[in-house]
């Protein structure tokens, strides 16, 4: 099975092309003109051990936001793709990421039912150009888009560099442990025998 998508997603403020092969070795080509942003989805896809391609043209002369939100919600598309019914998946994964002072949490349930848990503390505005608040809107576009449930919490750390860049890393090998195929798993990972609703 080929767990691949490839996401195009156009609207009067952005352009976002997103191809991910979840099964990948960690190669990432990611330019969406927000640097700092670009650098938090190659870890995603380095840590993830996805190979992951993404373009975004953006109305980044308004503000971050639209690019930022458009490539997140087209990368959860492309995920909901890429896990197609989830047969014979591990279903769950969790990791405990430490960077330097900081120390993040993540959980994920590929579940078919979205819903984000995300505590953070009050980051400073700006790390470079990206707009810290931005970061819980990247994993609520995540998970309404590709239908999982996610919980991140910082466990300590000072330094918002560091802080978002473990939730990336942790949400990364959360993921890569959900996704893995699980040879004691036969069909639907759920008694419903479906997962969803």
């Amino acid at each position: 099975m080929s767990r691949t998508a490839l996401v195009e997603r156009a609207t009067k403020e952005s352009d976002v092309r997103v191809r991910l092969a979840v099964d990948g070795t960690g190669q990432t080509n990611v330019d969406t003109g927000v640097p700092f942003f670009d650098h938090m989805l190659s870890q995603l896809g380095k840590h993830g051990g996805f190979d992951l391609e993404v373009l975004t043209k953006g109305d980044l002369e308004v503000d971050a936001h639209h690019t930022v939100e458009d490539t997140s919600l087209a990368l959860g598309r492309a995920l909901r793709e890429a896990i197609g019914d989830a047969a014979g998946l591990r279903r769950y994964g969790d990791a405990l990421v430490p960077l330097d002072e900081a120390l993040v949490q993540a959980a994920v349930d590929l579940s078919g039912r979205p819903y984000l848990v995300h505590q953070e503390p009050e980051l400073v505005e700006l790390i470079g150009s990206y707009d810290t608040s931005l970061t819980r809107h990247i994993w609520e576009s995540i998970v309404a888009t590709s239908q999982i449930t996610l919980h991140v919490r910082v466990l300590s750390g000072r330094n918002a560099h560091h802080i978002v860049e473990a939730q990336f890393k942790s949400v990364a090998r959360s993921l890569r442990d959900a996704l893995t195929q699980d040879p004691r798993v036969t069909g639907i990972p759920s008694t419903k025998g479906t997962l969803g609703g």
